[in-house]
């Protein structure tokens, strides 16, 4: 990968992970509630997700799942599902106050990955990045040697800046009320992404015009 090849797709990369989305809701919303360094293990279970998927994205795994409709219609159905649950959830949960260590490690690291993997803008992100930054007469993973560590690294400071906010909002010891209605954005992300994401499918395959 040439120098100016790199900068494009650092570019293209930075725009994409720090787009507003459920893994930055969910990074602000555990920096909010568990504080900096216990919400971390959120960024580590992104972390982990993107490395999965840049992996099986050299092996052409998210290649197959774009040329196969049906899998694909599911991977977004079941994610608009899971994202429409989660906002709701969080909308209820909104009027119970806030405890700083409700969730074990473990428990953190494993929602933020099931919500990095259902995210269908994960596929559609990597699926352009290979389309577009990795070179066929290339060997694949002489060039993944460069796309991993600057893939990894810009995440890694895009979802830490994410928790960092959260744990600000968190410190700012909002009032009651700000305090509710500020979580019942975050948990709306969530139910607008989903919905948005289900009505994109739904266009796709012709149920709306």
């Amino acid at each position: 990968m040439t120098f100016q090849s790199w900068t494009v797709f650092a570019l293209f990369w930075t725009l994409f992970v720090t787009s507003p989305g459920p893994n930055a809701a969910n990074c602000i919303s555990n920096g909010m509630t568990l504080g900096f360094r216990r919400a971390l293990w959120g960024v580590l279970g992104i972390l982990t997700q993107a490395t999965l998927f840049l992996i099986l994205s050299a092996q052409g795994i998210t290649g197959l799942i774009a040329a196969s409709p049906t899998a694909f219609f599911w991977v977004k159905t079941l994610g608009a599902l899971v994202l429409i649950a989660l906002g709701i959830r969080g909308w209820i949960m909104a009027a119970h106050p806030i405890s700083l260590t409700p969730l074990a490690g473990h428990s953190i690291y494993t929602r933020a990955f099931l919500i990095a993997t259902i995210n269908a803008k994960s596929v559609a992100g990597y699926l352009a990045a290979f389309s577009q930054f990795v070179d066929p007469n290339v060997p694949i993973w002489q060039q993944m040697g460069t796309i991993i560590p600057t893939a990894l690294t810009i995440t890694a400071l895009s979802y830490t800046g994410y928790t960092a906010l959260g744990a600000w909002f968190g410190n700012l010891a909002l009032g009651a009320v700000a305090n509710l209605w500020f979580r019942r954005i975050l948990a709306a992300s969530f139910i607008i992404y989903g919905i948005a994401l289900g009505l994109s499918e739904l266009t796709t395959i012709g149920v709306f015009p």
